[in-house]
Order: C-alpha cells, then structure tokens, then sequence
C-alpha cells in the first residue's frame, strides 16, 4: 500500500467518523422538533464524495500519475488545513452539525468559531480538501471533475441551507392595522 493510499484511507476512516457524527446529532435534533431541509439534493452529494474517494484511488494507478513533490506536499498542507477546519466547524456547531439539512426551530445561529468569519465555512473546507487531496498524487482529472460538479452542488446546497436559516416571516393579520 502506497502512502498516498494510506491517506485516502485515513480520509474514508474520517468520513465515517463524520456520519457517526452525523447520524447521533440527527437525533438530537429530531427529537427536538428538527426538521430536515433538501433532502432531495443529499444522494447527490454522498454519490459526489463517494466518486472523490475512488478517483483519488483510481485515478493515479490508472493513469500512472506520478508524485510531483512540490504539488504532493502543498497539497498535503492543504488537505490537512481542511480537516482543521471542518472539525473546528463540527465542534463549534456541537450537536448542532450534521451532513444534513436539520433544522430545529428557535434556535439561534451560532457566531461563534469559523462561523464568526464566514457564513458556511465548512464547504469551503470541503472545497479546498476536494482540490488538493486528489493533487496529493497528481490525479488533476478528479480534482477538477469534483471542483466543478461541487460548485454545482454546493450552489443548491448553499441556497437550501439559507432559505432553511432565514427566521420565517410573520404575516401580518388581516385587518389589522399597519
């Protein structure tokens, strides 16, 4: 097994941390009223990160890619930056965090950790680790493939998450007055 193959690994194995993550904070939030938004965008994205992972692990074999040190490493730096930053942004949300849309009502937003600087930090770090852990071996064809169809996804997925965000309006009520 080839380093490079050790790290997708290491990734997978952190994926599954991440749905375990996921799958107890999505009880907490049902059981809490939580209601999911987009779910329908969601095999997309899992079919999405699935593919990464084997092209991470195809590709460099099949195309006989080789490491490119300079690339490697950078990327390397960057892919780990990433984990950084997703897990900052997991553990400021609490069990607030999940891979899906789940909302519970009433609750505040949280401004706290990476969330003070960006909206939705997260899938910039999503965006970054789908970039450079493919150009860890020089599998360029992966990490373009995934950057273009997750800024396609990551648009749908960045809306829903908004408009599910936005406190609903109150209508005012009929006749009363304005």
């Amino acid at each position: 097994m080839t380093p490079y193959n050790l790290l997708i690994l290491l990734v997978i194995a952190e994926r599954i941390a991440e749905l375990s993550v996921a799958r107890r904070n999505g009880a907490w939030s049902r059981a809490r009223g939580g209601l999911e938004h987009g779910a329908g965008h969601y095999p997309a994205m899992v079919a999405l990160h699935t593919a990464l992972l084997l092209g991470c692990l195809v590709e460099p074999e099949a195309a006989d890619r080789p490491f490119l040190p300079l690339l490697g490493w950078a990327s390397l730096v960057l892919v780990l930056a990433a984990q950084g930053l997703r897990w900052w942004c997991i553990s400021s949300l609490g069990p607030r965090w999940n891979t899906r849309v789940l909302i519970v009502p009433g609750l505040a937003l949280i401004t706290g950790g990476p969330y003070r600087y960006l909206r939705h930090p997260n899938y910039l770090a999503v965006a970054v680790e789908g970039l450079a852990l493919p150009l860890v071996h020089t599998a360029w064809m992966t990490a373009l493939g995934f950057s273009l169809l997750n800024a396609a996804l990551l648009t749908v997925r960045i809306r829903c998450e908004n408009e599910a965000l936005t406190p609903v309006r109150t209508l005012p009520t009929p006749g009363a007055a304005t």
